[in-house]
């Protein structure tokens, strides 16, 4: 969310607060990937509704290319099975260090980016 914003100069102090939460499959949850929900809040950005009452047809075909692509590329966009422990124990911090599992992360948050990047602008 914090990069796509800042590629189209859009810039708030609250960005990256709104995503400290999603790290680690929503708070070491076990939930979605944070690079996942990241890239929706990022769509959104641009194609979300402004108001309850809104129509939601801008939004969600744009999300719901993003995440075909990313089950696509990926398999998965649970963060449990994208990383294969769990981060809500002390056993699976422990194995998520020490199998340097953090690179990883970085993959899917780089692609995700990629991904968000492609559809927002084939959308412009």
């Amino acid at each position: 969310m914090l990069s796509v914003s800042e590629s189209k100069n859009i810039q708030s102090d609250l960005l990256p607060k709104i995503g400290t939460g999603f790290c680690g499959g929503l708070s070491r949850t076990c939930g979605p990937c944070g690079a996942v929900i990241g890239s929706v809040m990022a769509i959104n950005i641009f194609y979300g509704r402004n108001k309850p009452a809104d129509p939601l047809d801008k939004s969600y075909p744009p999300v719901q290319k993003f995440v075909k692509e990313f089950e696509n590329m990926f398999g998965s966009t649970n963060c449990r099975q994208l990383i294969d422990c769990d981060l809500g124990t002390e056993e699976g911090r422990k194995k998520f260090t020490a199998d340097n599992i953090i690179i990883q992360c970085k993959i899917f948050t780089a692609e995700a980016t990629k991904m968000v990047m492609a559809i927002i602008d084939e959308n412009s």
